[in-house]
């Protein structure tokens, strides 16, 4: 199966040409540009602030952007089929209070237990959103928008307005959430290896490919075989497994969990999976782009106060960033559009 990248490689290139195209040449450097950006972000606020490059610092946005990571490649597989879950945060709150309530109340319980109850936790809250995505026929963005609030007001009504402390939580877990291997930490080294297989995955294995199918052409999709609610159903169940594993990696790092965790991280998940070239509209995109994304919000948060800078315009360049992102995509899909339109008539 083709998804728009492969369109334009195929469509816009003349034959036996080997120079790339106008248009791939934007595709491919839409990643390297966001790494440019970070890498200026971090000089700016370098040069005024050494501190910020020192290796604490450092360590914490590579803490906070794992867990972006991991919700990232979850609502990337979502995005490429023409969906969305904005559910994530929510669901990695649950999975987080249920991983902690579980090592609070039986201290020896080893952490992969642990990950794994918060893992099946993410996947019920996926299953369920998949399901009724696909039998309910309703808009993802309806489903997930409604399960947000429900998977909240489950948080809300199991936590009782109690909170967990680190204090009440294994030490080795605390220990998990913040050791380091060579200086990196284990988060940042769980998120990798999440986001390897992910992208092996969606690139080279057909069941991955097909889901850039049906985000492509839904219709097209259905005629060539592609079982698309198995599709759909399976997009959302990884997505809910990620926000659970997410949820977990969440409560290791910052110790105390209550029904409010992970309040707000759905926008900034979209944020950054839309700002690493994930078209909203389904069917082109990487992992890879998503978890630069991820890096440069999380980026962006950390040096904009040691800058001096407002909240409020670091939620104005995020939103700008997004609205940028978006025009990017609708241009290409634009150029996509007319090389399908030249091409069709030259075979004519």
């Amino acid at each position: 199966m083709t998804t728009v990248e492969d369109s334009v490689r195929t469509m816009t290139a003349p034959a036996g040409s080997p120079r790339p195209s106008a248009l791939e040449r934007v595709l491919r450097a839409r990643e390297i540009s966001i790494v440019l950006a970070i890498a200026l972000l971090v000089l700016v606020t370098a040069v005024g602030h050494p501190s910020f490059v020192k290796s604490q610092s450092i360590r914490d946005i590579l803490l906070g952007t794992a867990i972006m990571v991991v919700l990232a490649v979850g609502q990337t597989i979502v995005v490429v089929t023409r969906n969305i879950d904005l559910s994530v945060g929510s669901v990695l709150g649950l999975a987080a209070f249920a991983a902690g309530t579980l090592l609070m109340d039986h201290p020896g319980t080893p952490i992969i237990i642990a990950v794994l109850v918060g893992m099946a936790v993410g996947a019920g809250c996926g299953l369920v959103n998949g399901l009724l995505v696909r039998f309910g026929d309703v808009p993802a963005l309806v489903v997930t928008l409604g399960t947000l609030y429900v998977y909240r007001g489950v948080a809300y009504l199991w936590a009782g307005g109690q909170q967990i402390n680190a204090d009440e939580l294994p030490d080795g877990f605390l220990s998990f959430g913040t050791s380091t291997i060579l200086g990196v930490p284990y988060l940042a080294l769980i998120a990798v290896a999440v986001l390897v297989a992910a992208g092996i995955v969606l690139r080279s294995y057909p069941a991955g490919r097909q889901l850039y199918a049906l985000g492509s052409s839904p219709d097209g999709a259905r005629l060539a075989g592609i079982p698309i609610g198995r599709r759909t159903l399976a997009a959302f169940l990884a997505s809910g497994t990620l926000a659970g594993l997410a949820g977990v990696l969440f409560a290791a790092r910052f110790g105390t969990v209550d029904a409010a965790a992970g309040t707000g991280y759905e926008l900034n998940v979209v944020a950054a999976v839309v700002v690493g070239g994930v078209a909203i509209f389904g069917g082109s995109g990487t992992v890879w782009g998503a978890a630069l994304g991820a890096l440069l919000l999380t980026t962006i948060g950390s040096a904009l106060p040691v800058l001096g800078v407002d909240q409020f315009w670091q939620q104005a360049i995020v939103g700008a960033l997004i609205l940028l992102a978006i025009g990017i995509d609708r241009l290409i899909a634009a150029r996509v559009a007319a090389a399908l339109k030249k091409r069709g008539s030259h075979v004519r």
